[in-house]
């Protein structure tokens, strides 16, 4: 059941956040239901893989290639979605930065306390 509220948080946060940045769009709200299902994969296959590769680049920056990461997944997940563009990487980094804030803050709110 969290894994399912989680996916509606993701999913509702993203479409809001598509209404503000102009740089990033989904055709609809199921677009964004596609979009959480897709990236909620994306973190668990690709990402620990690319966290790995770019450990040293991390490390260097002091962690700020992590959101170099995050947008790239973010633009992964946009080649897989027909009903998602984002214009560009300082579109997807944005996206993606306001969407961790944002899925982070709404999380803490809608947890039950485990």
């Amino acid at each position: 059941m969290n894994l399912i509220i989680r996916l509606l948080v993701t999913a509702v946060v993203a479409y809001l956040l598509t209404m503000i940045l102009p740089g990033v769009n989904f055709t609809g709200f199921g677009g964004a239901i596609i979009f959480a299902i897709v990236l909620g994969i994306l973190n668990l296959i690709v990402k620990p893989i690319l966290n790995l590769f770019g450990l040293p680049l991390t490390i260097i920056t002091l962690g700020l290639f992590a959101l170099v990461i995050n947008a790239l997944i973010i633009l992964i997940a946009d080649y897989f979605i027909d009903s998602m563009q984002v214009d560009g990487f300082l579109w997807a980094l944005i996206f993606s930065i306001l969407l961790s804030i944002v899925t982070s803050l709404a999380n803490s709110m809608f947890s039950d306390g485990d």
